[in-house]
């Protein structure tokens, strides 16, 4: 077949006509763009016609790198028997639900309730007034063991809506008053709770104390897997922000045991399948418990707060495996997922040539020759490689079995030696690949998976001290701010071909969160301004007044069947969550009390749900340790140039400080923005930093030594 120059896909239609998705942007609806099945976007003409017509609305919700989508999409949407059921039942609607996360939260959360289960594809079955009566996730055209398939399934639905209507009507009554229902109760529960006293209160025990950590991490412990690392069992996911939240347990109380946890998972995911050993990056998840198969795609978010997680481990224990698994990381995020414009692109498929991990997955014959035989016996002892395979069909996933120390001590070679060979095994590996069919690359830029991103090299810049990685947090950050807001200062969510879609909670809070890190790493103040006016957008359309809390969706935004408001961790941390962190830290960055008050309230609407689960708001309980304090604020006065400053900068940026504010205190914009910091100057004629803890400032100081000497103080006392 040929393929369409825009599309990039082959045409799938026997008369090559595509339907409405071609005039689409997204990746994913455009994989759909030549389906016999005549799709609309979401939109009103999509309503329109579901009312003219007289049919419900098939929903289909996926995104251009998930697998089972893909597999769907193969079985049923390019079957032209399954397109003619449904064309003739239905108004079919495509959502790519990286694009509209607002919906797809919404129906996904229906799904759930009706058959306990999530995930992509989402398929539902609605009324034209958006109010469904059926949700699943992947069905089979055919059925099988009981289960309907959706050469069954589609007439039985449009006999039921031609003939008992009432029932449908009825059971997607009942699922939506479920669904408000559950909103409203989340509500009254928080009414309960009482509105407490000043904002101050809310951090000093009276909504919660440290007690609330303990708990978060001891149901955090029930789950850890101590022979693989990692929580739970299979399929096992990285949440990177457990991590964090570990760490932050083992600095808060001295017990070795959450920090062991966090180093046994992040060395589990460092040598398994799940990392790409040849062009570095994570996939998705691991399909076991030992880290080894994946589910081959890789997201940008996954790179961004894995990134974090083996930041923050590198500033904990100083471990030098954990800062070549950040380089690596962000190696691959400059070299395959940022545009020329600046952005970083969302997501590489799973899928190449049709197969699941054909690009990631090796033959002991191909193995050999691109190593030759002395390096492929080198390669079998360093990476669990088989002659048959360690995997389906006679291919290989490359693992470590062990570290390159333990490996170099049993082999009799020093650890230097072996690792430059290994690199240079990689190196040739990485070449051989590139001729291979490339997996489809996502290459739309979204808003809160780039806020990510670039707080991620922003954290990265400062404890490695590179300012290459700075430069590319920067070039995000401008491209965003250039291009994704609007001259009204509101954001959008999409970029591909322009930007458009108006942005939500996660767009405003993570963006705000990157360009926070990014202010401490740069010291521009245009970055804090930025993240300052951004909140104040937040604040104005997000913030529910009467309950606390930010909705997911603007005041002002597209009417859908319910505004949700969400708190939960998920694979993302919700922007709820991140929304807290930012207004702590622009309180102790800025000196403003605002701040902080608002960070109470939302405290108090999210306390009834973090206290009943806190194994499920492990961000959140990062953001509660920040609150409990101690922060420590750290304001220099002085020329970034002065080599004192840099030696203090260097001393703070190595140690694991996650609750400090760093402000540079020079400068006219920075003195508008934080006006405490007018008064802060070097010290006869040396840059000099000063520092509070918890509110209580020591006199400044002009050395790096001194500096490590008074956090060293500090830390001793806490």
């Amino acid at each position: 077949m040929s393929e369409d120059s825009r599309t990039g896909i082959d045409p799938l239609r026997s008369d090559s006509q595509p339907n409405r998705l071609y005039e689409e942007k997204s990746p994913y609806l455009l994989q759909h763009a030549y389906n016999p099945v005549d799709w609309y976007p979401w939109g009103e003409e999509a309503f329109e016609a579901a009312v003219r017509e007289d049919k419900p609305i098939f929903l289909s919700v996926g995104y251009s790198t998930c697998h089972w989508c893909h597999v769907m999409a193969h079985e049923s949407f390019e079957d032209p028997d399954v397109a003619r059921l449904l064309n003739r039942s239905f108004i079919c609607i495509k959502v790519d639900r990286e694009e509209r996360p607002d919906i797809d939260q919404i129906y996904m959360a229906a799904a759930i309730a009706v058959s306990g289960r999530g995930g992509w594809p989402l398929t539902v079955i609605m009324t034209p007034d958006k109010k469904p009566f059926f949700a699943a996730t992947y069905i089979p055209k055919k059925g099988h063991l009981g289960l309907m398939g959706l050469m069954e399934l589609i007439p039985h639905i449009k006999e039921m809506w031609d003939n008992d209507r009432e029932s449908l009507l009825a059971s997607a009554e009942i699922i939506v008053d479920h669904l408000r229902g559950r909103q409203r109760g989340r509500a009254s529960k928080r009414q309960g709770e009482g509105q407490g006293g000043p904002a101050e209160d809310a951090f000093q025990g009276s909504l919660f104390d440290s007690s609330l950590l303990s708990r978060g991490y001891s149901a955090l412990s029930s789950i850890y897997d101590p022979e693989n690392g990692g929580f739970g069992t299979a399929p096992k996911f990285p949440t990177p922000h457990h991590i964090l939240f570990l760490l932050r347990c083992w600095r808060r109380t001295g017990n070795a045991l959450p920090l062991k946890m966090a180093k046994s998972t992040l060395q589990g995911m460092r040598m398994g399948g799940i990392y790409d050993h040849v062009g570095f990056g994570f996939h998705r998840y691991s399909t076991d418990a030992e880290w080894f198969v994946p589910h081959f795609e890789k997201m940008l978010y996954d790179q961004a707060l894995l990134a974090m997680a083996y930041t923050e481990a590198y500033q904990a224990t100083g471990e030098e495996e954990y800062a070549r698994t950040v380089r690596e990381i962000l190696e691959y995020i400059l070299r395959d997922m940022t545009s020329p414009l600046g952005g970083f692109y969302s997501a590489e498929d799973a899928d190449s040539e049709g197969v699941e991990g054909k690009f990631y997955t090796w033959s002991a014959e191909e193995l050999k020759e691109s190593l030759g035989e002395e390096d492929f016996s080198l390669l079998i002892r360093l990476f669990d490689v088989h002659e048959g395979g360690n995997f389906e069909q006679g291919r290989n996933i490359l693992r470590q079995r062990s570290g390159f120390a333990d490996a170099a001590a049993a082999l009799k070679i020093p650890d230097e030696e072996l690792y430059r060979r290994a690199m240079e095994m990689r190196s040739r590996l990485f070449a051989a690949r590139e001729r291979r069919v490339h997996p489809l690359k996502d290459d739309k830029i979204l808003t809160d998976w780039n806020g990510l991103m670039i707080a991620a090299l922003a954290r990265a810049a400062g404890a490695l001290q590179d300012p290459d990685l700075a430069l590319a947090a920067s070039r995000g950050a401008d491209f965003l701010l250039e291009v994704m807001q609007t001259a009204d200062g509101r954001l959008m969510h999409r970029y591909r071909e322009g930007a458009d879609i108006p942005a939500n909670l996660d767009d405003y809070a993570f963006l705000i969160w990157g360009l926070i890190e990014l202010y401490e790493a740069v010291f521009d103040a245009k970055y804090l301004d930025a993240a300052l006016r951004l909140n104040e957008v937040l604040e104005k359309h997000f913030w529910d007044g009467e309950e606390g809390g930010f909705f997911f969706t603007a005041d002002d935004g597209e009417k859908l069947l319910l505004r949700k408001k969400e708190y939960y961790d998920g694979a993302l941390p919700s922007g709820n969550s991140i929304a807290l962190l930012n207004l702590l830290r622009l309180s102790h960055l800025t000196g403003l009390q605002s701040f902080e008050e608002m960070a109470a309230r939302l405290v108090r609407s999210a306390l009834p749900l973090i206290s009943a689960q806190p194994l499920g708001y492990s961000m959140h309980l990062c953001a509660l340790d920040y609150a409990l304090g101690p922060v420590y604020d750290i304001a220099l006065a002085g020329s970034l140039e002065d080599r004192g400053m840099k030696e203090m900068l260097a001393a703070i940026r190595g140690r694991f400080l996650p609750n400090k504010a760093l402000l540079l205190a020079s400068g006219s914009d920075i003195s508008r923005l934080a006006p405490f910091a007018r008064e802060l100057v070097p010290v006869k004629g040396k840059a000099a930093a000063y520092v509070c803890l918890d509110h209580i400032c020591q006199l400044p100081v002009t050395g790096a030594a001194e500096l490590i000497d008074l956090l060293e103080k500090f830390e001793n006392k806490t």
